[in-house]
């Protein structure tokens, strides 16, 4: 075995006489392992988050999203809409129309976004499975003459069309779950001079309360979800008009090149959007907050590396006497040296095993028990918790750096 890492070892595992030196050298080691667990439960508690936020908007946005290049509707009829839906991977489209609209409730008023989706929507997102009150479902067919006591003849029957609400939209228009009350929707006439009155100006349409859905803060207090027929009649757009699709696909196929797949065969008219392309604010927040957690973090070690260039300064001093028996039996000053590298990467080290494995614990059981709460209010009642390989590599090497270059830079001197 190497002499100077056998001297290097003894100076760190000395069992005979423990000495201030050594409780300094133990106190860096457990430093950097604090350091090095926060950085793991920190990481991996962001994820989770990032991971729950992630799947929250993916209940809502589509996993590709087609809209025109110019102009803002299209119709089906115009474009390649068969064969979009024979492609090898594309498992659902779902017609949507959207529109800004102003909606009046009681004496409570919102300006939202107006989503009109088909059948189809709820298959491509999941917004089925997100509702907090009432149920999943934008019309019903009446039969009017039930309706009607004594009623001698049999009377069309009549769609009812009712609206899902973002439900911070749902609070502020103050509406009850077993409101019977009409919302009504307004938008302005297509192509149409501004009037003097509202039903100049305006289309005005009237459906209930059918419940509302807990997503995101920036979709709950925007967002209001309709029967894509009743937006349409609203807005005076033809049976086959739609301002995008959505797209679902296997999940087994590539969807980078399903996407361009479908981009070529819808030509240049249409823009085809995934996730990331949708929320792009988003996803570029969610990067730069990563990156600066990373910065901070390290920050940390190196603060925690002052301990240990601290314990090496004076492991020098109080082993003057060994470094002067060492010269004299002809050791090299670089030799004397790498012993006090040697013993610096050593404590890194261990540090960074321990709390590698330390962060792995916790993180572990907060998995699996939920240990940490977040309170009644929130989706989830624990912090969520996602570990990644890629961010134990990061750490470890992030932090072997910081460490190792504190160390030469500190026996050097």
């Amino acid at each position: 075995m190497n002499l100077n890492f056998l001297i290097a070892r003894r100076y760190f595992f000395s069992h005979k006489q423990k000495t201030v030196i050594n409780i300094i050298s133990w106190i860096s080691l457990i430093g950097i392992a604090v350091s090095t667990t926060a950085l793991i439960v920190v990481l991996s508690v962001y994820n989770g988050i990032g991971n729950l936020t992630q799947s929250l908007f993916n209940s809502f946005d589509p996993p590709l999203l087609v809209q025109p290049a110019k102009g803002k509707t299209f119709h089906t009829e115009d474009m390649a809409f068969a064969q979009l839906q024979q492609v090898q991977g594309v498992d659902q489209v779902s017609c949507m129309v959207e529109e800004n609209a102003w909606i009046t409730y009681r004496h409570n008023q919102a300006i939202v976004s107006l989503r009109g989706v088909d059948e189809n929507y709820a298959k491509i997102t999941g917004l089925d499975t997100l509702m907090y009150e009432g149920v999943y479902g934008m019309k019903a067919t009446v039969d009017p003459s039930y309706a009607l006591s004594g009623a001698q003849e049999e009377l069309p029957e009549e769609t009812v069309y009712f609206l899902l609400f973002g439900a911070e939209v749902y609070h502020n228009l103050a509406i009850r779950e077993a409101s019977n009350v009409p919302v009504a929707v307004h938008i302005p006439k297509r192509g149409a001079e501004m009037g003097m009155t509202m039903e100049q100006a305006l289309n005005t349409a009237y459906a209930y309360p059918g419940g509302n859905f807990y997503i995101q803060q920036d979709i709950d207090n925007r967002y209001v979800v309709a029967d894509i027929g009743f937006v349409r009649k609203l807005m005076n757009y033809a049976p086959d008009e739609c301002t995008a699709l959505a797209i679902s696909l296997d999940p087994k196929q590539n969807a980078n090149k399903l996407k361009e797949e479908i981009r070529q065969l819808l030509g240049d008219q249409f823009t085809v959007k995934d996730r990331f392309e949708q929320q792009p604010i988003y996803y570029k927040v969610f990067r730069s907050e990563r990156l600066g957690i990373y910065l901070i973090l390290a920050l940390i070690v190196l603060i925690s590396t002052l301990n240990l260039v601290a314990s090496l300064s004076l492991l020098v001093l109080d082993k003057k006497r060994d470094v002067a028996t060492l010269r004299s039996m002809g050791m090299q000053q670089a030799d004397v040296r790498k012993i006090f590298r040697i013993e610096g990467v050593m404590i890194a080290s261990v540090g960074v095993l321990v709390g590698l494995l330390v962060g792995f614990l916790i993180c572990f059981l907060q998995q699996q028990f939920g240990i940490v709460k977040m309170g009644d209010n929130f989706i989830v009642s624990a912090f969520p918790v996602a570990m990644r390989g890629i961010d134990f590599l990061i750490t470890f090497f992030l932090v072997m750096a910081i460490s190792t270059l504190s160390v030469f830079l500190a026996v050097r001197k």
